[in-house]
């Protein structure tokens, strides 16, 4: 989400590496990269970039402007940590040129901290004490035979004092410093990291027996994989039943290689006396220093990447999810489907507004079946209602029954309406939450947290965007262990695909929420509930420029803005399209050239024409405009007020009700899909449990992610592979079938 700031953050500097760095992770140019810097460092948003700055950036888009955003803040992050680094080893008087050169030259953290780790402050050590008792002379002579002139026991007989009772106890503190130095060695750190994920096997088993009695981590009691291989999704599952108390995993890595490099690392002469001192203390730091960090740094590591899969996967199922088609000047009569409590029923008109309310009670216990079909009749012919919108939750199903009863009552004795009405199964994920949010409350004062709930569920199948938004993303339902991952990343990861569909899409400012205001490029919340409250109090914006009236929005928050606010009734055409005011010169120079006015008729035809008999290139050049912005001028002036989301398939309207028991293997269906995962993706075809099409099972090749196949909201064609009616569940196809293929 944008927000406003009075004072500008101090940002670390650019270096020219920086630019080349992430232009060669990112398949662009190094000018593209710089030209996206200086845009961010200069305050624009991502979405007035991606749509506004196209000549600038080379045309990228939002996905390689946040990836470029995230990959600066990487770089500018590492560049401070080697700063702190580099003072701290100087002020210990440590710092040499080679290592003030290595440092400098990391290109990760994690080398950064392995290079830092000897002169990090540190709690008190086992080679600490060791030290402070006079023993690091000694340890030097373990390191470094050479130095050894006599025999070794002579030498650390030397050393016995008050608290070095004799020979023995003195090379075991000297063992306990080079232990330490082994293992703060950042040649060793790396290649024993690089061996553990390269070759480590993670071993996964039940805590205690016992720990699983609904066997929820049932594939995990007695596992086993190579850990490059654990897919993320796995791995998330792993950490979460460890959390739980259900698991436990352990690291097995190639140790006897490991240890092996290190004495060759470290011995010298293996036949030498201090050989096996040094064998000795190389073995305890591994098993006490080394090991335990290096596990912690390769699962925090694939943890971590599980983690953006995660994220990634989440928010492209939220993006879609929010960006499904509208359902549009529909009058809507949405039910939040109850058992005890009844079910809630609401009546929204084509513009979402609330028209009033009531409840059934068709369910057990009350059981009123017939009367709840009456009362359902009764709005569905008096309120002209079209579709109705009942929530996924609880007694859905036994609600759809009821529904698609009606429904073939009303078709059966012929009236218009009953021709006409659908219904469609809505995702009530986090209804419950925005029913009892402040945002509630506020809209509904004086409604109960049910009847707010039966209301969201209408106005989601009107316009999903708009609703939604409403909602905490991570309440939406859509991902797979959200709750597992980094919070602080997955909140940012939803509030950029949150602000990039609102901006895709574009707000009417004259009925837009707060809530979705807020998702703007350059409002924020505050100026939001501003807009609001300006409206209520001076009545519709008539234009883009009044908006610049509005308390708290300057110049450049106007700037990025503008383009994304609508004012459909307003004086100026223009301000309900997606061109920028910054570009209505451009509009007027092309409309000059054509000798038509923007209230022409057929503007759209007019347009259209001129283009196909001139070239583009010379026109922009003509306009003083680049090839891209005009281009997304000809776009808006061909489809004024066009919104994004018609051009996807509707929503999937049902008039009659499919059960478990209805089904075949083999039966075609029609479905539309809920969820994206890793392995598959979920579809609602209509029976109470959603179907999982498999990853294997999406097309006739080989699919890597099921992303590239479908997407939340797609309407997708299914054939039933397998039923597993005790259970529940239901395995689908959406590969042809042979002879259909052969066709």
């Amino acid at each position: 989400m944008t927000t406003q700031t009075t004072h500008a953050p101090v940002l670390a500097p650019v270096t020219p590496a920086i630019p080349t760095t992430i232009a060669r992770a990112l398949g662009i140019s190094p000018q593209q990269v710089s030209a996206t810097i200086a845009l961010l460092d200069d305050g624009n948003t991502i979405p007035f970039i991606a749509r506004y700055r196209k000549e600038v950036t080379g045309g990228l888009d939002e996905v390689q402007l946040r990836q470029i955003e995230s990959r600066l803040d990487y770089l500018r992050n590492l560049h401070a940590r080697q700063e702190t680094a580099l003072k701290s080893i100087a002020e210990q008087a440590k710092l040499t040129p080679a290592l003030e050169q290595e440092i400098r030259a990391a290109t990760t953290l994690q080398r950064v901290e392995d290079l830092y780790l000897p002169y990090r402050p540190k709690r008190r050590t086992r080679a600490m004490q060791a030290r402070e008792r006079g023993l690091e002379p000694l340890a030097e002579v373990l390191l470094h035979p050479e130095k050894l002139s006599g025999q070794l026991t002579a030498l650390a007989t030397t050393f016995i004092a008050a608290e070095v009772a004799d020979a023995e106890a003195a090379l075991a503190g000297a063992r306990d410093i080079v232990a330490e130095v082994v293992s703060e060695d950042a040649q060793v750190r790396a290649f024993a990291r690089s061996k553990t994920l390269g070759q480590g096997l993670l071993v996964v088993k039940l805590a205690a027996v016992g720990a699983d009695p609904g066997q929820k981590y049932e594939m995990y009691h007695d596992f086993a994989m190579p850990l490059k291989d654990v897919p993320a999704h796995q791995l998330l599952a792993i950490n979460r039943g460890e959390k739980e108390g259900v698991l436990k995993a352990t690291l097995h890595g190639p140790d006897e290689e490991i240890l092996d490099n290190i004495g060759r690392q470290f011995i010298k002469d293996r036949r030498s006396a201090v050989a096996l001192q040094v064998q000795m203390a190389i073995a305890d730091g591994y098993e006490r220093l080394i090991q335990p960090a290096v596990e912690r740094d390769v699962r925090g590591g694939l943890t971590e990447k599980s983690d953006d899969q995660a994220i990634l996967t989440f928010a492209t199922n939220v993006k879609s999810l929010l960006l499904q088609a509208p359902l549009k000047r529909r009058r809507v009569l949405g039910i939040d489907p109850g058992f005890r409590s009844g079910c809630k029923v609401a009546l929204v008109d084509e513009t979402g507004k609330y028209l009033g309310s009531f409840a059934i009670f068709p369910h057990e216990p009350q059981k009123q079946w017939s009367e709840a079909k009456r009362q359902l009749r009764a709005v569905i012919e008096n309120g002209q209602v079209a579709v109705i919108a009942i929530g996924n939750g609880t007694a859905s199903r036994e609600t759809e029954q009821l529904v698609a009863e009606v429904i073939g009552e009303l078709g059966a004795a012929g009236g218009k309406s009953g021709r006409d009405v659908a219904y469609a199964l809505v995702s009530e994920a986090g209804a419950s939450v925005y029913s009892a949010s402040p945002l509630a409350r506020e809209e509904f004062p004086d409604l109960d947290v049910t009847v707010r709930g039966a209301i969201s569920i209408a106005r989601r199948l009107q316009d999903p965007l708009a609703e939604l938004v409403k909602i905490d993303a991570k309440s939406i339902g859509v991902g797979l262990y959200q709750h597992d991952v980094d919070q602080k990343k997955l909140q940012q990861a939803l509030d950029g695909v949150v602000e990039d569909a609102v901006n895709l899409v574009g707000v009417d400012v004259n009925t837009a929420s707060a809530a979705l205001l807020q998702y703007v490029a350059g409002i924020g919340k505050k100026v939001a509930q501003n807009v609001v409250e300006h409206r209520n109090q001076e009545g519709s914006f008539r234009s883009r420029s009044d908006v610049k009236k509005v308390k708290g929005l300057g110049p450049k928050a106007f700037e990025q803005a503008a383009g994304f606010l609508r004012v459909p009734d307003g004086a100026n055409p223009l301000d309900n399209t997606a061109i920028h005011p910054e570009s209505y010169a451009v509009v007027k120079r092309l409309l000059d050239l054509l000798g038509i006015g923007l209230k022409a008729k057929d503007l759209s035809g007019l347009v259209t024409r001129y283009m196909q008999q001139h070239r583009i290139e010379e026109v922009a050049e003509l306009l003083e405009v680049g090839v891209p912005t005009l281009t997304d001028i000809l776009e808006a002036l061909r489809r004024p007020g066009r919104d994004p989301r018609e051009d996807l398939p509707a929503p999937v309207l049902r008039r009659d009700i499919l059960s478990l028991d209805d089904l075949r293997e083999g039966m075609a269906l029609q479905g539309t899909v809920r969820n994206v995962v890793d392995f598959g993706a979920f579809v609602d075809i209509g029976v109470k449990h959603d179907g999982l099409v498999h990853v294997s099972e999406m097309g006739p090749r080989y699919v890597r992610n099921p992303h590239e196949v479908v997407k939340v909201g797609d309407v997708v064609d299914v054939r039933v592979l397998k039923i597993e009616r005790e259970r529940g569940r239901v395995s689908l196809t959406m590969k042809k079938e042979e002879h259909e293929g052969a066709k």
